[in-house]
């Protein structure tokens, strides 16, 4: 009994950190600009496309330089959706943009699927295939540099948001964009570094998770989709909230899955979502009111 609790543990908590690096991503933009971007999951495949492709398919580059070019290339997609989609189209209205990104993660996924095919892909785990032995449960190598992963960015976060100039101008952008024009914070870079460092985390989260999982070019549908749930639950305007709310929803996943049935894991996670948000709509951590949903 322990051991499957132990287990059923270390697989929500693992899950749930990459629906947490992808919520964090959707909870810094719409932070600085008040957008939902819908294209955010399919940052978190290319991170894990590139990576198998640059390492596994063509053996160009070894794992670890792969990586780092992997997430770089998806940063840069990320400004160049910004740039060439959103900049344009900013005083259009909700509406409009979110079309946009649902049109910007359709043609992400069409160019992939194109270019890289329709097969499932895979690299190595980081540390090899070997577990860790915790309270009688078997924990996948792989799992712990997601888990270590999540808790070092969280702390970057922390620093940058709290501690540099950028990060509290960045803060300071999305409580009032007027206000912080007026004191001289140039919000278009704010902007656009908020869009860089949500596909950063995006792909970082598909680099993670690869190994685990394979991935494929329209992985990021359903990943997008949690990591957006997971925004919900903690907190639409706070990253840390999304954090905690990809936690809770990993974990909620993992127990229905072992202790009921993996056919209801998608339904109870989103009916407790549906509640929480019913008893308070910003969220767990989030704001109690928003100018846009």
């Amino acid at each position: 009994m322990l051991a499957d609790f132990a287990q059923f543990t270390a697989s929500g908590l693992t899950r749930g950190a990459i629906y947490a690096l992808v919520g964090m991503g959707f909870a810094i933009i719409y932070n600085a600009s008040n957008i939902i971007n819908f294209a955010q999951g399919e940052f978190v495949m290319l991170g894990g496309m590139l990576t198998a492709f640059l390492f596994t398919t063509t053996g160009l580059l070894p794992i670890w330089l792969a990586v780092p070019v992997a997430i770089a290339a998806a940063t840069i997609a990320g400004v160049a959706f910004y740039r060439l989609a959103i900049e344009p189209a900013q005083r259009a209205g909700l509406a409009t943009l979110i079309i946009i990104t649902i049109g910007g993660s359709v043609l992400l996924r069409g160019i992939v699927e194109v270019t890289l095919g329709k097969r499932e892909f895979v690299f190595p785990a980081f540390s090899g295939e070997s577990n860790v032995q915790v309270l009688g449960a078997s924990i996948a190598s792989q799992s712990l540099w997601v888990l270590g992963t999540l808790a070092i960015v969280a702390a970057l976060l922390w620093w940058f948001f709290e501690k540099t100039l950028f990060g509290k101008a960045m803060r300071a952008t999305a409580q009032s964009p007027l206000a912080a024009q007026l004191v001289g914070i140039e919000t278009r870079h704010v902007l656009l570094v908020s869009f860089a460092l949500a596909a950063a985390l995006g792909a970082l989260g598909g680099v993670l998770t690869t190994p685990i999982t394979l991935t494929r070019y329209d992985i990021g549908i359903m990943l997008g989709l949690k990591g957006f749930a997971a925004t919900m639950l903690g907190g639409l305007g706070n990253p840390f909230g999304a954090l905690a709310g990809g936690l809770v929803l990993g974990l909620v996943e993992a127990f229905t899955g072992g202790y009921v049935s993996s056919g209801y894991q998608d339904a109870i996670a989103f009916l407790l979502i549906l509640t929480v948000l019913m008893v308070r709509p910003g969220g767990l951590f989030g704001r109690v009111a928003m100018d846009r949903v």
